[in-house]
């Protein structure tokens, strides 16, 4: 396909408009398995390319899923006449993109041969038998659930800038869930992962124990109490921090909405958390491999390199596309994304964490007098303040250094900011937990979250007294 945008780009040579070509190709296959039956599999493909064209100072927008050099040469020009159009209705002015690290050859994300190369038989073979597995494992279980999906994507770009690249990945997810039941009470929990990668990277954690896990969680959950409720010391398990970072604080530097007046407006070079604290987004999975938000080039063409959002405690950076880059006057950070072939691309998070400390775990809880970890994200919701509110799966009460009783029905509220502020440890630990998710904002998108273990300050929700 690169040959043929090429193509077509080479008509407007010369031309005083910027053009940028973006074919895409997504193929998702998804399978589910309740009661021992296998309640759905389909397979799902849409490809075309999508056409922005910037011309006197706006953009305009064309899709075409005829994948010919007409159909997309009439897409360009449909686009170029939907910018001029709407040219005299935009306040502000494109005057020019900068200059970006343009990615130009192939990437191949790993992982592909592998899965592609598995047979369907296998993997609704596997969802079976750990939902079988769950069931089974212990009598309070009155219900499972096995799923698993697989996204396969290529790509190519070519910009009048100069963008020339194709890519090509895949992205596996596998949940498994139980419902537990006693006396009335019914307690759940899921255990997911979701990479960018291949089988064995997606399965470094077995499935059974996934399944045992869940089972387990589900089952101690019955016989759980709520917690007090007030502020209180916590430690935030990876998959919370994650959540965190993400839609507390991750949504709050994407340019655009740091635009529309989020929280992190004005606060460039200013303390917004503790010097223990630095938090990133990466189109690279750093640390560990297959984060499920990798991606090697955004869908404006530029390079994804790390971008480190707060330093040490300091804001430091947003996230940006071209656009947005032009409007501060920096780099592009590697943000732009669209989800399918006729979305335009929006600024958005690839894999965002805070970077691991030097204490353990088990050092963190010794010094804990008093406190509650956190472990397993339920939902989630935040807004522009950075004030959020998630709820927890499992919360464990520390009292004079060491774990104890489990607790129930657990939500953690609070500033982002603020509660980033109260951190005084962080762990040496890094997961990435929140590859099985999907980010909203107009349209979806596969991202990853997580990080250490963190100690804070918070406020739970729960009884009191």
């Amino acid at each position: 396909m690169r040959s043929i945008l090429k193509d077509a780009l080479a008509g407007y040579a010369g031309s005083d408009s910027f053009v940028e070509l973006r074919y895409h190709n997504r193929t998702q296959r998804n399978l589910s398995v309740e009661k021992g039956r296998l309640e759905s599999s389909a397979v799902r493909r849409v490809a075309g390319v999508g056409v922005r064209v910037l011309a006197d100072g706006t953009w305009g927008f064309a899709s075409t899923s005829d994948l010919s050099r007409a159909a997309i040469l009439k897409a360009v020009d449909n686009a170029r006449a939907g910018a001029k159009a709407s040219a005299s209705l935009r306040r502000e002015r494109i005057e020019s993109l900068p200059a970006a690290d343009l990615a130009v050859g192939d990437f191949a994300q790993p992982g592909i041969e592998d899965l592609m190369g598995r047979s369907l038989d296998e993997k609704i073979a596997l969802a079976v038998e750990m939902e079988a597995r769950a069931r089974a494992a212990s009598p309070r279980v009155s219900s499972a659930s096995c799923s698993y999906r697989e996204i396969y994507e290529e790509k190519a770009i070519v910009t009048s800038d100069g963008a020339d690249v194709s890519t090509r990945l895949i992205r596996p997810e596998f949940r498994v869930g139980a419902v537990a039941e006693r006396d009335g009470r019914m307690t759940t929990a899921m255990e997911s992962i979701g990479v960018t990668g291949g089988w064995d990277c997606l399965f470094r954690t077995a499935p059974e124990i996934m399944a045992d896990k869940a089972v387990a969680t589900a089952v101690d959950l019955l016989g759980a109490r709520k917690p007090e409720g007030g502020r209180a010391t916590v430690i935030m398990a990876p998959s919370i921090v994650g959540l965190l970072v993400h839609e507390a604080v991750g949504h709050t530097v994407e340019a655009d909405f740091v635009l529309s007046g989020s929280v992190a407006a004005d606060k460039l070079g200013l303390r917004v958390a503790s010097d223990l604290v630095t938090l990133c987004d990466s189109g690279t999975s750093e640390y560990r491999i297959g984060a499920g938000g990798t991606l090697p080039v955004d869908d404006e063409g530029v390079i994804t390199r790390k971008t480190t959002i707060i330093e040490r405690g300091i804001l430091k950076s947003y996230l940006h596309n071209r656009e947005s880059a032009a409007r501060y006057g920096v780099a592009p950070t590697g943000n732009a994304r669209a989800w399918e072939y006729d979305d335009q691309p929006l600024i958005r998070m690839r894999n965002t964490y805070i970077e691991p400390g030097r204490q353990t775990l088990a050092e963190m809880i010794a010094s804990t007098e008093d406190g509650y970890l956190l472990d397993g994200p339920r939902n989630g919701q935040a807004d522009a303040t950075g004030e959020f509110m998630f709820g927890v799966t499992t919360a464990r009460r520390i009292r004079n250094g060491k774990l104890g009783e489990l607790v129930r029905g657990v939500t953690v509220t609070g500033l982002a900011f603020e509660v980033l502020q109260t951190v005084d440890a962080v762990s040496d630990e890094f997961q990435w937990e929140l590859g099985s998710g999907y980010c909203g904002k107009g349209q979806p998108a596969r991202v990853d979250a997580g990080g250490p273990y963190i100690r804070c300050r918070a406020i739970l929700g729960g009884e009191q007294g």
